[in-house]
């Protein structure tokens, strides 16, 4: 009897085991580290140090500049937005930053009409600094022709450029 209590007990923890195992599986799985490079998988970047990523499926980009270009100016004191409405040409003037440093405009990676700013950064500017490529999103611009973004650089070529640069 106690031998068969055993084999039992035996069977249970090994059970018992093997699913503690599959749920760790399962929650390591899921808790891979952050990494930078999840946000800039969807991104494109220009020469001029902005980006740009759509929305899934759509032609409504958000565009920002780049950890290189706020880590150039140093630290953010005021942006210019565009007005909500206005038509931009690829790579024409949408805004301007400035820093402590120097004031650099903000080019739209693409044609298109501004249909939204990031209206924090009139108060809080620095937000470029702390979260370039998320956070400190600078506007929205509906594309006209998405084929103007084919020639942008993905995270790997853009790294690329600014080992070429330096």
């Amino acid at each position: 009897m106690a031998a068969t209590m055993l084999v039992r007990l035996a069977k249970q923890t090994s059970r018992v085991t093997a699913l503690a195992l599959r749920q760790q599986t399962f929650v390591a799985s899921c808790l891979q580290p952050f990494s930078s490079s999840r946000l800039l998988a969807n991104k494109v970047f220009t020469e001029k140090h902005e980006w740009i990523e759509l929305s899934d499926g759509g032609n409504v980009g958000t565009v920002g500049i780049s950890d290189h270009a706020q880590e150039s100016l140093g630290e953010i004191v005021y942006v210019q937005l565009p007005e909500i409405g206005t038509e931009v040409e690829k790579d024409g003037e949408a805004g301007c930053v400035e820093s402590v440093k120097a004031a650099s405009d903000i080019y739209s990676p693409a044609a298109g009409k501004i249909v939204g700013v990031n209206e924090a950064l009139s108060d809080k500017p620095e937000l470029i600094n702390k979260s370039p490529l998320s956070d400190g999103w600078i506007f929205k611009v509906e594309v006209a022709d998405l084929s103007e973004l084919n020639n942008l650089m993905d995270e790997s070529a853009y790294r690329k450029f600014l080992e070429t640069e330096e």
